[in-house]
């Protein structure tokens, strides 16, 4: 993937300086008014449901609510557990279009996470699932209450963390997800919420 694959759509699109990895960031991706906007609009709209996930032969509750939106054939599964798409809906078909663009590829899915306060959290992981391809394209955009997102290169262990804000895009590309975990660490103090919006192309397996 060229370096610059994102400039001629969004300038204020900026990659971050990480070894082994393909980031680009911006913090106005949408206007503050707009994201929040959506905040709200997204937390009574989409159907929420806490799942759990096998971890070490263990069930446990996913700290956060999460919503799975997509194309009819988009099945995704992680960790035992294994996610049917609800219909899009109008605003998530909206943002799609335009991150399409700004990406340019296709999804055809995207995982709501609803970080309800601090202590909702989602530990070290890649997103490295065989229906996800080799090298995914994927478009992370944040709704309400700042979060920070933290990378960890699996090899020499070096960390990276961003502040993500309202109305903020990450884009995860490249060899990302071959050499670096993320995650979202609990933050007691925080009493709002975050929704996040992870755009995916899910590729069928035969």
């Amino acid at each position: 993937m060229q370096q610059d694959l994102f400039s001629s759509h969004q300038a204020g699109l900026t990659q971050m300086p990480m070894k082994d990895a393909d980031v680009h960031y911006q913090a106005d991706f949408l206007e503050q008014d707009t994201a929040t906007e959506l905040y709200q609009k997204l937390q009574t709209k989409l159907a929420w449901q806490q799942d759990s996930i096998q971890i070490y032969g263990r069930t446990v509750a996913i700290p956060r609510l999460q919503a799975w939106y997509g194309d009819q054939e988009a099945t995704y599964q992680y960790s035992g557990l294994s996610m049917q798409p609800n219909p899009w809906v109008s605003e998530l078909q909206q943002l799609k279009k335009t991150l399409e663009q700004v990406c340019e590829t296709h999804f055809n899915s995207v995982l709501a996470n609803w970080y309800r306060n601090g202590q909702d959290s989602m530990g070290w992981h890649a997103d490295n699932e065989i229906e996800l391809g080799r090298q995914p394209i994927i478009a992370s955009l944040t709704l309400g209450q700042t979060r920070d997102f933290d990378f960890k290169h699996m090899q020499s262990g070096q960390k990276v963390r961003f502040p993500l804000h309202n109305g903020s895009l990450l884009i995860m590309a490249g060899n990302t997800q071959q050499f670096w975990q993320h995650s979202l660490p609990k933050r007691s103090q925080l009493m709002a919420g975050r929704i996040n919006l992870t755009f995916r192309k899910i590729f069928q397996q035969i």
